[in-house]
């Protein structure tokens, strides 16, 4: 082409860097909806997996073709059964901080979205406890070390004295659909079993859910801080 040939509009729109500029956000948008999103870890609820403020990737592709399983650590958009949301209260600037973190894993994240680990899937029956208060799934006890700071259970205190442990929970068949987390803090965390612990175990709707479709995908790795870089 000579010098003083015409540039085309489409060259001189696909050459400018604002053009790029606009690219490179578009794929960064369908990247983090579609396949992986960091995730600001806000509470800790999931210690010591996971400490709050850590930022975790998560994988949006995880259960595509594929069912969440037992062991994974899951980020999910919880319903009103889980309470208020964090944005009830947010105002013009938090509101604006809440999207940047959503976009971004650097800030607050969605309105409600939390951050736990399954136990059990639908049809599963869970309850608690064996006689060494452990977590029974499907009739069998279930090893979980990374649990931290469990709920007392002793010789003083457990599923057959008075009051009974707060660890022991009535036995439960997890619907269709659904599954059961439990925070690995599991003193410290307000869960699908939260609501069933002492006197609240006798009303069976004290469960609390995580339905298929709210499951935005697996948390596979801490992004950061740097020092804490590793797979979950």
């Amino acid at each position: 082409m000579s010098a003083d040939e015409p540039i085309s509009l489409r060259r001189r729109i696909t050459g400018s860097v604002w053009f790029h500029l606009a690219l490179s956000f578009l794929i960064v948008g369908l990247i983090l909806s579609f396949v992986a999103k960091p995730y600001l870890v806000p509470s800790g609820s999931m210690e010591q997996t996971l400490q709050p403020g850590d930022r975790v990737l998560v994988n949006r592709l995880a259960y595509v073709g594929a069912d969440p399983g037992r062991g994974d650590v899951v980020v999910f958009d919880a319903d009103e059964t889980w309470g208020p949301t964090s944005a009830d209260d947010d105002g013009p600037v938090k509101g604006a901080l809440r999207w940047l973190g959503e976009v971004t894993g650097f800030g607050p994240s969605g309105p409600h979205t939390l951050i736990k680990r399954i136990v059990a899937g639908p049809g599963q029956t869970v309850s608690c406890c064996t006689t060494e208060g452990r977590l029974i799934v499907d009739g069998q006890p279930v090893d979980e070390p990374y649990v931290h700071q469990d709920l007392p259970f002793d010789a003083n205190q457990n599923c057959t004295t008075q009051p009974a442990s707060l660890r022991c929970l009535p036995e439960i068949v997890v619907p269709d659909d659904s599954y059961l987390v439990l925070g690995d803090h599991r003193s410290n965390s307000s869960d699908s079993a939260a609501q069933c612990r002492g006197a609240g175990g006798a009303d069976p709707g004290c469960w609390r859910w995580v339905k298929r479709d709210q499951i935005v995908g697996r948390a596979v790795v801490i992004l950061w801080p740097v020092s804490r870089w590793t797979g979950l």
